[in-house]
């Protein structure tokens, strides 16, 4: 990556920033992006929307790029563009772009890129961990030692096995392949379910959701989320699991139905879940909170040290193709 010098501050280009600073998690991407570009932070503007979008389409050299994080509270939509014209590039920091307008993007000539691989071993290892932990019980285990149970009770109830266990995988991309490497690696069957068949993937493909569910001790959901795959894991789902299987997400809250995930496992008509995503982030059921077969972290599959510095550099290095005329690293395409 290339650095500018300070005499090249007054010429930089604009760029639209809408990316909370999110505890230091992306200092390392904001740092290279205010060394390089004249930086429009929405979030730091303390701006509605619409005031932001209009100040920033009035100036004399307006945006022609943005930079943006997934997510419910902005949307790069018809709206958004018409607010700001000179619009020609997005660069979305996540895999997902659910919050792209894809299409809309396309018939206007805009170019969208994603952060492409940076993530998907990162996500694939949390999926893994969240499926031992469920498994092996060893949050709830670890909550039983701290709180002084072991020597009033004695041992904690048995965990239940990782080799041997069919697992299906939705979503037969980056992540999960990844993820049904690791997998392999413990023992495990594998099977999937994706847009199409893969000829390069050797394992058992299931066009129907509800047969690959009916015939896999564990669902992994690890697909993109769009109009097809909202609630894709339902009610019919779920019981075609049935009452010893585990639902794993690390896609998007909105793949699961919620509302009929939480009423599974309290009617133990599935045997436990491992969620790092939630359908109306930040806000997650409470009934999950009381659940020992319930793992839960807070939407960060994608966070590493590392990965924090790679999605720097991608980051940077599809906003230099762009800037250049030269092919993004990592362009997303409607379906």
């Amino acid at each position: 990556m290339s650095s500018p010098t300070v005499e090249d501050a007054s010429v930089l280009p604009a760029l639209l920033l809408f990316h909370r600073m999110s505890a230091g998690f992306y200092a390392a991407t904001h740092t290279a992006l205010r060394q390089r570009y004249r930086v429009l932070d929405f979030y730091a503007s303390g701006e509605p929307l619409p005031a932001f979008l209009a100040a920033a389409a009035a100036l004399p050299d307006p945006p022609r790029a943005a930079v943006i994080v997934g997510g419910r509270y902005i949307r790069v939509d018809a709206a958004l563009l018409d607010a700001v014209p000179s619009l020609a590039f997005v660069c979305n920091t996540g895999a997902g772009v659910d919050h792209v307008d894809l299409h809309e993007c396309a018939r206007r000539g805009v170019a969208v890129a994603n952060s492409g691989n940076v993530y998907s071993a990162d996500v694939a290892d949390q999926a893994v961990g969240l499926l031992i932990d469920v498994l092996r019980r060893v949050s709830a285990a670890g909550r039983f030692v701290r709180t002084g149970l072991w020597p009033v009770q004695g041992d904690y109830p048995l965990g239940r096995k990782l080799g041997g266990k069919r697992v299906g995988i939705i979503g037969m991309g980056n992540i999960g392949s990844l993820i049904a490497k690791r997998l392999e690696a413990f023992g495990c069957v594998i099977y999937y379910n994706s847009r199409r068949q893969k000829d390069s993937v050797p394992y058992k493909y299931f066009l129907n959701i509800h047969e690959l569910a009916s015939e896999s001790d564990v669902l992994v959901v690890a697909c993109a989320l769009n109009k097809d795959t909202r609630h894709i894991v339902d009610k019919g789902v779920l019981e075609a699991l049935g009452k010893d299987g585990i639902i794993i997400n690390i896609g998007r809250g909105a793949h699961v139905d919620e509302v009929e995930l939480v009423r599974a496992l309290k009617e133990g008509r599935i045997a436990g879940a491992g969620l790092d995503v939630f359908e109306n982030e930040p806000k997650v059921p409470p009934e999950l909170f009381s659940m020992d077969n319930v793992v839960m972290t807070h939407h960060i599959a994608i966070f590493t040290a590392e990965s924090m510095y790679d999605l720097r550099d991608r980051t940077i290095g599809n906003l230099e193709a762009f800037f250049s005329g030269k092919p993004l690293l990592t362009p997303v395409h409607p379906w």
